[in-house]
């Protein structure tokens, strides 16, 4: 039976903490709809009302674009262990960006990791929980190290021209703002 909370108790503060993946999903007013998978630590609650995550650079920017157009952001996390729990935490996403004056302060709750492309905030509006007694049982073996990896060996140029040419508009053709400012409206 689904529960829903206002904000993040300690319980499901804990449950999160457990958890190796998650999944965020966005979606624009006309297009396709995004699910991806994080994992890493790249997670991280930052008060009972928002959480934010470090972005890596991927060959897509899907979240960035729907949040320009929308704001729209749900993430989920659920239990592959013994205990079975499906957490879906929906809200307001914002974009936090290397050149926003907001990004070092936040930042500094991650560590560094190489590909870090923005961090994405979200405000929290409702939390949902049910049961996940139809989510298999995995046993979690470790975190993947390629995609660091092939940051790090792309370096730093390399990786703003993958950017450049990679990042600035999502599959649907929407502007991402990773490099310029929405124009005012």
């Amino acid at each position: 039976m689904a529960k829903f909370y206002t904000e993040l108790n300690e319980t499901l503060r804990a449950f999160i903490a457990q958890q190796h993946i998650y999944f965020n999903a966005s979606a624009p007013n006309q297009g396709r709809i995004n699910v991806s998978p994080k994992g890493l630590d790249t997670f991280r609650i930052l008060g009972d009302r928002c959480v934010a995550y470090l972005d890596l650079t991927g060959s897509e920017c899907e979240t960035a674009a729907h949040i320009a157009e929308n704001g729209r952001l749900t993430l989920m996390f659920c239990s592959f262990d013994d205990k079975p729990l499906i957490l879906r935490i929906y809200g307001r996403g914002r974009v936090v960006r290397m050149r926003d004056p907001e990004w070092n302060d936040l930042h500094a709750q991650f560590p560094t990791v190489p590909g870090e492309r923005q961090i994405i905030v979200l405000d929290i509006d409702s939390i949902m929980s049910t049961c996940g007694f139809g989510v298999p049982l995995y046993e979690h073996k470790g975190e993947r190290t390629m995609l660091p990896e092939w940051s790090s060996k792309m370096g730093e140029e390399r990786m703003e021209a993958y950017r450049h040419e990679r990042n600035q508009r999502s599959i649907d053709g929407l502007p991402t703002y990773l490099y310029e400012e929405p124009a005012a409206e």
